[in-house]
């Protein structure tokens, strides 16, 4: 059977899609070695013994864990859409990208079908990742404000960005079996990073809720009932600042629930709450 590789937009070199591990695509933290959790009682047993932000990205770029998940993701990898239909797609899971000690940790939903399930980087390659990228720039948290694929030389000032699901849900909506089964991911990068993490921006209420539950499991005091999500909402836990945004999808975006300007001022909150440098071009 000949597996069809194209090339890779920015490098030229070729992959399948999915991306094999090890395959040299940009940022691609596994290897054909790296250890594949394929049940939610491994993804739990292998995050909580990950010990760096490096092993932990390796393990979630390669998970298997939901199979409704995985399915979904390497068939939108093969089928693709038109536009993109000369490329290869990364198909696997989004790692978290940005900085290894974050004032700044910004926490979303899930990978897009035809964005990061497609460039490899989260929140890369659609317009919520164009929108998001183009406001870290602005608040000087990203060295430019373009989000193109996973080799653009994008890099983040003291922030990092996660997703609360790892992999592109059919219909943009995990299920709760699913939704638990990831967890223990974001749990753990939460461990690793959260001595130094002053701010966590959740964008939607979706993330507002997973960022909750991840302050909890890590050991952060929740107030009962749990604080509710709303735009430029705060909340103080524990040295920690919660802080509410919707998110950058192009339903809110477009209709101007969302606005560049309104943006702006949540960021320009985490960056002055975090103790981060403002203004464009800061990095």
């Amino acid at each position: 059977m000949v597996v069809m590789q194209l090339p890779h937009p920015r490098t030229g070199r070729r992959f399948e899609s999915p991306v094999p591990p090890g395959s040299g695509w940009p940022g691609d933290p596994a290897t054909p070695r790296t250890a594949v959790a394929t049940t939610a009682a491994q993804v739990a047993s292998m995050a909580a013994a990950a010990r760096s932000l490096a092993e932990l990205d390796a393990e979630i770029s390669v998970c298997r864990a939901c199979p409704r998940l995985v399915e979904w993701r390497e068939e939108v990898a093969v089928s693709k859409r038109r536009s993109y239909a000369d490329e290869p797609y990364w198909g696997r899971p989004a790692t978290g990208f940005g900085a290894a000690r974050p004032r700044v940790l910004i926490v979303g939903l899930a990978p897009a079908a035809h964005g990061a399930n497609r460039t490899g980087r989260v929140f890369t390659g659609d317009r919520s990742g164009d929108f998001l990228y183009a406001a870290l720039y602005r608040a000087g948290l990203a060295n430019q404000e373009s989000c193109v694929d996973a080799a653009d030389g994008l890099k983040l000032k003291a922030t990092r960005v996660a997703a609360a699901v790892r992999c592109a849900p059919p219909g943009n909506s995990p299920t709760p079996a699913e939704r638990a089964t990831c967890a223990p991911w974001l749990d753990a990068e939460w461990r690793l990073i959260s001595r130094y993490v002053r701010v966590v921006v959740a964008l939607g209420g979706f993330a507002w809720r997973a960022a909750l539950q991840m302050l909890r499991d890590g050991g952060v005091a929740v107030p009962a009932p749990a604080p509710k999500f709303g735009h430029a909402a705060t909340v103080e836990l524990d040295g920690v600042t919660l802080l509410g945004c919707y998110h950058p999808s192009q339903q809110n975006t477009f209709t101007g629930r969302l606005t560049p300007a309104m943006f702006d001022e949540v960021f320009a909150l985490a960056t002055r709450i975090a103790g981060t440098s403002t203004g464009e071009g800061a990095l």
